[in-house]
């Protein structure tokens, strides 16, 4: 018996890194998944990769219509949801002196306006007592140069996930945020500009735990936030960071 059993779950941004390993937990401890992302070949990837009880939508969480038709899909194929993690996300740096309107527009429509437009899209197909987790990081916390719009976008989720508590109270829809720390994916990857091993040597001695977080880590924590393990708590952050944030 797993302890997602029969629950129905969506991941957005689901077809790599902290999205994939979350989907593959939840999976694993007996949810139906959709997972949604942008490019049709790494949503093919990760329904191999995950190999049952997934489904792939291919969809842009910055366009409405794209949501729409997403929860249109997730409506026809199973009526609810029991789970909705909303992570999908982008992370570039740009220095004060040189942000561009299209860096701000970029981050606040993927990171901020599409988390809350899935999270919308989705209430109607919500099940009383659901779980809506978001994609917030340690940087929502910590002022790290480079980083402000990404910055301020995280910080952002960490807002909703207050309101959207008192909001969704009468359904007792429990709204939480995973914070994620220095954490070996592509997107981590990219913006640091370094592989794994340059990511280790990078944030070695930054972590308390000596470590850098591995998505697995990340998803044990979404699988948590989603059970009735975690029935009593709402409206809070778990920080997922090895202590970065915390010392």
């Amino acid at each position: 018996m797993g302890k997602l059993d029969g629950r129905v779950a969506v991941v957005t941004g689901g077809s790599s890194g902290i999205g994939l390993a979350a989907a593959k937990r939840l999976v694993a401890d007996g949810a139906y998944v959709f997972i949604t992302g942008r490019r049709k070949a790494e949503l093919d990837a990760a329904v191999a990769e995950i190999g049952r009880n997934v489904s792939a939508l291919q969809g842009d969480v910055s366009k409405l219509a794209d949501l729409e038709r997403i929860f249109a899909n997730v409506r026809n194929a199973k009526g609810r949801v029991d789970v909705l993690f909303a992570n999908a996300g982008v992370a570039e740096s740009a220095p004060l002196g040189e942000i561009t309107e299209e860096h701000f527009d970029r981050h606040f429509d993927i990171n901020v306006k599409g988390a809350l437009f899935t999270v919308q899209t989705a209430l109607p197909l919500l099940s009383d007592g659901a779980s809506v987790i978001l994609t917030s990081s340690v940087v929502g916390s910590k002022g790290f140069a480079g980083r402000s719009v990404y910055s301020a976008t995280k910080a952002a989720l960490r807002s909703f996930a207050r309101t959207w508590t008192s909001d969704l109270k009468k359904r007792r829809i429990r709204v939480n945020v995973v914070s994620p720390g220095a954490t070996d994916t592509p997107g981590l990857r990219d913006l640091s500009k370094t592989d794994g091993d340059g990511l280790a040597t990078l944030y070695r001695d930054r972590v308390p735990l000596g470590r850098v977080g591995r998505p697995d880590d990340v998803a044990g924590a979404v699988s948590f936030l989603a059970s009735d393990d975690s029935s009593y708590i709402t409206g809070t952050e778990l920080f997922v960071d090895g202590g970065l944030a915390q010392v």
